[in-house]
């Protein structure tokens, strides 16, 4: 039985790149962390040690700040796809590259009504996310976010499970629910206006976890990911996954006093953790 090399691949990862746009008085600010991952035939590097072949991972980082000039840096999906289709096109060795970004939101400062033309505030929990994938076949590409944390106080019930021996969790027909979403969706081609389709996607997220009444977080889940493809015919499927925050009811009768879904115990683990994948058959 030899022994061969598997796959294999090789980046920069997780370079810090801030563009700032100051092209009129009130300046526009993007914010990103960019990954690099380069395959192709790389063999040579890993059994020899021969470098000949090899585009060095700092080489790749400058290229991150290069383009963020050269092609700029607005629609994160457009600066992952023109990143992806340098590596591949034009570095030789290279047949595929992934191009992963991850963009933190800034929000202008309020100054008298008005958002301040050149202070923000940054949003520290949701990220915004796209992952572009390379090769002589084409580009895909999959956006997404991340840390998107919500809680509903009502409107969520868990009941009618199944039960054994271990369980003892009580039915509730009105529970807390609460969870730190992470969605991402897969394109059908790359013609897409990214900004509007990604806000859009993102409220449709939005508006489904509030509105349906849920018998659980995988029906929540469902619904959720059927109105973006009901909404949105250039995405062809949706993946969801939320750890299912509990709230835990404070038991307060000890002290005399009653607790009708008042006060509760925040619980980070462990938890429930509930994904799913709605497509297009």
């Amino acid at each position: 039985m030899g022994i061969v090399l598997g796959d294999n691949s090789y980046g920069k990862a997780e370079n810090r790149v801030v563009r700032i746009y100051r092209d009129t008085p009130r300046h526009e600010i993007r914010d990103v962390t960019v990954s690099t991952a380069l395959r192709g035939d790389f063999s040579a590097a890993h059994l020899e040690g021969d470098q000949a072949r090899v585009l060095p991972t700092d080489t790749q980082k400058n290229t991150c700040y290069a383009y963020a000039k050269e092609k700029g840096l607005r629609e994160i999906e457009t600066y992952a796809l023109d990143l992806g289709r340098h590596f591949v096109d034009d570095v030789e060795p290279v047949t595929g590259a992934r191009i992963a970004v991850d963009e933190r939101t800034w929000e202008r400062v309020p100054v008298d009504g008005r958002g301040h033309d050149h202070t923000w505030v940054r949003r520290e929990s949701e990220i915004r996310t796209t992952v572009v994938e390379v090769d002589a076949a084409g580009a895909t590409v999959v956006s997404g976010l991340k840390d998107l944390v919500l809680l509903k106080s009502t409107g969520s019930e868990f009941a009618g499970f199944l039960v054994d021996g271990y369980t003892t969790l009580a039915e509730t027909h009105d529970r807390i629910m609460s969870t730190s979403l992470v969605a991402t969706w897969r394109y059908t081609g790359t013609e897409v206006e990214w900004d509007k389709t990604w806000s859009d996607v993102r409220r449709i997220l939005l508006e489904r976890f509030a509105t349906v009444h849920s018998l659980a977080l995988q029906q929540t889940l469902w619904e959720m990911g059927k109105a973006v493809l009901q909404a949105h015919p250039e995405i062809a499927e949706v993946s969801l996954s939320a750890p299912n925050k509990h709230h835990f009811v404070v038991d307060l009768s000890p002290f005399g006093l009653e607790n009708p879904g008042e006060v509760f115990h925040a619980a980070d683990r462990p938890y429930g953790l509930i994904e799913a994948t709605v497509t297009r058959d």
